[in-house]
């Protein structure tokens, strides 16, 4: 016999159900009228979540129900992403909001009323036990919150702009322990940055005159980007790859990242992931800028590995870094931030990572250009306040459109945070030009499309291994938005005295669907060698 709570809980999972397929445009979910005493289900929680996002393109938390939240809550690690405000501030926030006096009293006011709230369960709960993450820049409360009459409270008072979960994220592979909420996180996009012992020259990549491999996509009629380096290899112009950090086994983005052709550029590699904590006591192990999954190491360098003369792949931009396969730009400088685990975003301290990391680069001067090949399903808004702290500050930020796991196969859509506006999307095609990826995501958001597959042998772009100068070969909408990085710091290093907007011009004007922007595509594939000068358009 079914409970009152579990009638309960299906109720309102029919009320979510029902809200988000008749309220698709404008996305409001209604509160359910009664309170309730269970948390939905992992299952229901998915269920809803997915249906949103096939029924829509988005699912905001905002819109959710108290209750939704607070389930979604008790399912993780009970960590709540907080955005505050001053008493009656509408608009965009002020560079100064963590700062100054109205904000900072409002920050103080919801702690309190948090602290208030928790401690109603909890009597001899402390403020170090509430905060999860310490932020000094955002307008942001990361804290643990266990009781729905907290979110209520939040939702209804004038200080708080958002109120969501950090770390659910449908179908997240992690087991949290009851007593401890240890977490093992996912390994997504994660253990496959090995050499790839198949590659045959003059088929699978060119070899260069150095001896430097140049991967498929670098040719003439794909983007150019061979015949760019006549004009542009990055020069001056800094990369921020934000990912799962980079292997310091890979001397290529170490020692060796000035090499033959790549000479005179810096590369950098941080960390912005925090160490996993309980009641806001860190437990886990100290941080590392170290790649423990591969995929950063990757992305870095298909951006910017070296044009090296020991056997190394090119990158994109020669002076940015060293992969597997010659950098685009080559000559670009580059700083790698491990802001996560793995490519799926779907841990409370992932998403603080990444915000810091867009922070970090945000406050850096001499970094023009941001990439990122991660993402999630649902949004977040404090990684939102950060892409836009970003934006503000005039960088140009690529992220990756979506590549589909197996659990998610069928669906179709860009991915956030490749949906905001501040953001350039970018996506995957096949050689033919037409087709994208196996595993990429289209739609209208998308801008920019980049050669990354050759279906008759499933080759795709050659890149850094985790150690070692033999080219391993990496996928999807991930290698796509590192590609156009790399592209973006060839035309910027051309014309550095441009700004973002001049620079999205000429990208634009030298891309295939220039004179008409297609609904999956974009403006399309970017011919390097015109945008930067080296072929008329």
């Amino acid at each position: 016999m079914r409970t009152t709570t579990s009638i309960l809980s299906a109720a309102l999972l029919a009320l979510f159900l029902t809200s988000c397929q008749k309220q698709a445009d404008d996305q409001q979910i209604p509160q359910p009228k009664a309170d309730p005493t269970e948390a939905l289900s992992t299952q229901q929680l998915d269920s809803q979540i997915m249906s949103c996002l096939r029924e829509t393109g988005r699912f905001d938390w905002n819109q959710a129900s108290e209750h939704f939240v607070w389930s979604a809550l008790t399912r993780s690690d009970y960590v709540l992403s907080v955005g505050y405000k001053p008493a009656g501030f509408a608009g965009e926030l002020p560079t100064d909001a963590a700062s100054s006096a109205d904000w900072q009293a409002a920050r103080m006011q919801v702690l309190e009323l948090i602290l208030a709230e928790e401690r109603k369960a909890n009597p001899d709960l402390t403020q170090t036990q509430v905060v999860a993450f310490k932020e000094n820049v955002l307008p942001v409360l990361d804290v643990t919150v266990r009781e729905l009459s907290t979110i209520q409270k939040l939702r209804a008072s004038g200080l708080v702009r958002y109120a969501e979960p950090m770390g659910y994220e449908p179908n997240r592979r992690q087991a949290i322990t009851a007593n401890s909420n240890a977490a093992i996180l996912s390994s997504s996009s994660c253990d496959n940055n090995t050499p790839n012992p198949d590659l045959v020259a003059g088929t699978d990549y060119t070899i260069l005159a150095n001896g430097s491999k140049s991967s498929l996509n670098q040719a003439d009629q794909f983007h150019g980007i061979r015949s760019s380096w006549s004009q542009s290899t990055g020069q001056g112009i800094k990369i921020v790859i934000i990912d799962s950090g980079s292997s310091d086994a890979q001397e290529n983005l170490g020692s060796a990242f000035n090499q033959g052709l790549s000479t005179g550029r810096t590369i950098e590699r941080l960390v912005t992931l925090p160490r996993a904590a309980t009641f806001g006591i860190p437990t886990g192990p100290v941080e590392t800028p170290n790649d423990g999954c591969g995929h950063g190491t990757s992305m870095a360098g298909v951006s910017a590995a070296p044009r090296g003369t020991d056997g190394a792949a090119v990158g994109v931009a020669y002076a940015v870094g060293v992969a597997y396969a010659v950098g685009v730009a080559y000559n670009a400088n580059l700083i790698t931030i491990r802001a996560a685990q793995d490519v799926f975003l779907d841990a409370s301290r992932e998403v603080k990572g990444v915000s810091d990391a867009y922070i970090l680069a945000s406050n850096r001067p001499d970094v023009r250009i941001i990439s990122m090949s991660m993402g999630r399903l649902t949004s977040s808004s404090q990684m939102t306040d950060a892409i836009r702290y970003a934006y503000n500050r005039g960088k140009l930020i690529f992220c990756a459109a979506g590549t589909s796991f197996d659990w998610s196969s069928g669906f179709v859509g860009v991915t956030y945070p490749a949906t905001l506006p501040e953001v350039v999307a970018v996506t995957g095609l096949t050689d033919n030009l037409t087709s994208r990826c196996d595993d990429c995501h289209v739609g209208a958001k998308v801008e920019f499309a980049v050669v990354m597959q050759k279906p008759s042998n499933d080759l795709t772009v050659l890149s850094l291994a985790m150690s070692g100068d033999a080219p391993s070969t990496v996928g999807g909408s991930s290698v796509a938005s590192a590609t156009m990085a790399g592209m973006t710091a060839l035309v910027w290093a051309r014309y550095p005295d441009e700004n973002r907007t001049d620079i999205m011009s000429r990208l634009v004007v030298a891309s295939s669907n220039r004179t008409a922007r297609s609904s999956n595509f974009g403006w399309g594939r970017v011919n390097a060698a015109a945008a930067v000068g080296a072929l008329p358009l």
